[in-house]
């Protein structure tokens, strides 16, 4: 862990720092087992430096304070283990239902305090102005996707989600254009061939929505729109629960963009539902 933890802040861009903010920097270097559980005030002790110089370096560092930087490099670190050390790391649990749940809600209270109203309020826009939407999930992460395009298409919207990969992402993303949204649900290690279809989706004008928990990384580069939602999970996967609650709240805002024409869609939407028999009550 101690090898992994340090590359990871080796990738740290740390030129323009103040001597005492490289100070802080070269303590999470010497000392970093401090990364994923101390406070501002532990590292402040152990740089010492005063707290509001741990809050600054974060910041200059393009975080929004101690807390955001944390867990960014406690999220860049899960991507350069195996899953099987992540386990291990993990550990067993008496309770791992109520542990499972009590992390998912701190991954729901980071996920609150990362995300600013202005950049939702952005992300939506973006989306309800899209003729057309793409939603990109694979593995785990395709569960998010693929109900964010089956709601959205209940609701009106002309969104499809692709996870296949391979020639059928490319017979998606050939009709995209710039009236078009990518939305790309990229948590954990990046995938080569996702990178490769948003940078060529960027490359026609298609705005580029990211849903991401590295906000360093190259998903959030290339994109227009970034939500940044913490991922960790308690065992060896990653979890999708504040993903979940981020597309939740984008089709709501999507909804409540065009109303009439998103109840109408509803409408028709029920009334299949009755023509095709679906449900027993």
């Amino acid at each position: 862990m101690q090898d992994d933890m340090a590359a990871v802040i080796d990738i740290l861009d740390t030129a323009g720092l103040s001597k005492s903010q490289q100070r802080v920097v070269d303590t999470l270097r010497r000392h970093p087992s401090l990364i994923p559980f101390a406070d501002t005030a532990e590292v402040a002790r152990h740089a010492e430096v005063n707290n509001s110089t741990v809050v600054r370096t974060a910041q200059s560092l393009g975080y929004r304070g101690w807390p955001d930087l944390q867990r960014e490099l406690r999220a860049r670190y899960l991507t350069m283990i195996s899953s099987e050390q992540t386990l291990i790391e993990h550990g067993t649990s008496q309770s791992p239902l109520h542990r499972a749940i009590e992390h998912d809600l701190a991954n729901l209270r980071q996920t609150f305090d990362l995300n600013a109203q202005k950049d939702a309020d952005a992300a939506i826009s973006t989306l309800a102005a899209a003729r057309r939407i793409i939603v990109l999930g694979m593995g785990s992460f395709a569960a998010p996707a693929s109900m964010f395009a089956h709601l959205g298409r209940i609701i009106g919207y002309d969104i499809t989600h692709e996870g296949r990969g391979g020639v059928h992402l490319a017979s998606t993303l050939a009709s995209l254009g710039e009236d078009d949204v990518l939305v790309n649900i990229a948590l954990w290690r990046t995938q080569r061939q996702l990178q490769a279809a948003v940078e060529s989706a960027k490359s026609t004008g298609a705005a580029i929505v990211a849903i991401t928990d590295i906000r360093s990384g190259p998903t959030a580069a290339v994109a227009d729109r970034t939500l940044i939602v913490p991922s960790e999970g308690i065992s060896f996967f990653q979890s999708i629960t504040a993903t979940t609650s981020i597309v939740y709240g984008l089709l709501a805002g999507m909804e409540a963009a065009h109303p009439e024409h998103s109840r109408e869609a509803l409408r028709r939407t029920q009334k299949l539902w009755n023509d095709l028999d679906i449900y027993r009550d």
